[in-house]
């Protein structure tokens, strides 16, 4: 029995980590910014958008749930392309309701 159990919980470990459920959906950041704001994340989806401009590139990713713009130093992923981006939350600014949150992306650079 207690071999059935460790199979089964190992099992379980393995298909949460391979179907991408340790991902935050993006709604749960946009729907609560406060709790999300300065922490860790990571988020999975599709490249929506596309933006460079000198030093400044970002691009934004949209999980079926909500969208959030990704901000990062690395060559920019194409439209239409699944994603994967781990970073920190962060409110740029607020003006009333209206508030820009982004994910700056941890950098590959050590």
């Amino acid at each position: 029995m207690k071999k059935t159990a460790l199979l089964l919980f190992l099992l379980a470990s393995v298909a949460l980590a391979c179907n991408g459920i340790l991902t935050t959906p993006i709604s749960k950041i946009t729907d609560n910014p406060r709790d999300y704001d300065g922490k860790t994340v990571t988020v999975s989806g599709e490249v929506t958008e596309t933006f460079s401009f000198f030093v400044l590139k970002y691009f934004v990713v949209d999980d079926g749930t909500g969208t959030i713009t990704v901000v990062t130093d690395r060559a920019l992923p194409k439209k239409g392309s699944k994603i994967r981006v781990k970073g920190k939350v962060s409110e740029m600014f607020s003006l009333g309701e209206t508030q820009a949150l982004v994910i700056l992306e941890e950098s590959e650079k050590k």
